[in-house]
């Protein structure tokens, strides 16, 4: 990692997560400075030789540069909106977990404090901290992240998103929605499968290899929502429809949940009534793009 060893870093919250950012701070040679609630969490840090302040307000005071890893905001303004607390020209990096209105609400709060400040989202577990696999997205202004990025390349593949304090909030639920979408695809091909005798281990494959397919159109199927034209040039909508429709007789048909196309095919069959079956399935995202009345 091209890391600046020379700059001091603390880290306030020393959770799994927590222990790993510190740990990859202290690989890379930074001076590190940790405080936690239960102090006795610092213990392997410390004898890694990281300093453990005595209180926060002694943390933050220790580096120019801290990174926030709490259970929730809620943590973060009680530890840190307390009026003994010295913010200005801090450089607060938040990686705590958080939707984009927190996000925002927290940058404002924190710039009200004379703080400088960056919202971040760890794509990552932590035994990957400290290595490129761990993905830690930034978002916040770019003035700060360029700045830091040197000391926060220790951590592993770090990215700027953008101005946004909200963007790496979005990026992660984003991700997590890719991620769940796909695994949820393959567990019900997964379950028809298994009614014929086919384990798991012999679909996986083809599972990859379609996933593999399908994620090689997502460049042109943005295209097409970027620019809102859905010319069908591999298939109409009203098609992919009769094809959903056969995945739930199928799925009923060998006494398999067929909950999950139903939905899809729900939002398919809405999008068709309102006259887009004659388009490309990307002309979904207007069903995405709004809330559902119930």
């Amino acid at each position: 990692m091209n890391s600046n060893p020379e700059t001091a870093v603390t880290v306030i919250g020393l959770g799994l997560m927590g222990q790993a950012l510190a740990s990859a701070f202290l690989r890379a040679g930074h001076p590190t400075t940790v405080w936690n609630r239960t102090a006795s969490k610092a213990d392997p840090l410390v004898a890694q030789g990281a300093r453990l302040a005595p209180t926060i307000g002694d943390a933050l005071k220790a580096s120019s540069l801290t990174i926030i890893c709490l259970t929730d905001y809620l943590a973060m303004h009680e530890l840190l909106g307390a009026n003994d607390i010295e913010l200005h020209s801090t450089m607060l990096i938040n990686l705590t977990s958080g939707d984009s209105t927190q996000a925002r609400e927290a940058a404002q709060w924190a710039e009200q404090r004379g703080a400088h400040y960056l919202e971040g989202a760890i794509m990552a577990i932590p035994p990957t901290i400290g290595s490129a696999e761990a993905v830690i997205l930034h978002s916040g202004p770019q003035s700060d992240f360029e700045t830091h990025k040197s000391t926060l390349d220790a951590l592993g593949t770090v990215t700027y998103l953008g101005a946004d304090h909200g963007l790496a909030s979005l990026y992660d639920v984003a991700g997590l929605a890719m991620m769940w979408s796909v695994l949820n695809a393959w567990l019900q091909g997964t379950a028809l499968l298994r009614t014929a005798g086919v384990d798991a281990a012999t679909y996986a494959p083809f599972a990859q290899q379609i996933a593999t397919v399908v994620a090689e159109w997502l460049p042109g199927y943005a295209e097409q929502i970027d620019s809102g034209s859905f010319p069908a040039e591999v298939s109409a909508l009203e098609t992919d429809a009769r094809a959903m429709a056969h995945l739930i007789e199928e799925s009923e048909a060998v006494g398999v949940n067929a909950e999950l196309p139903k939905l899809i095919k729900t939002m398919a069959d809405r999008a068709i009534a309102a006259g887009h079956g004659g388009e490309q399935y990307p002309v979904l995202i207007e069903e995405f793009g709004k809330p559902r009345n119930h």
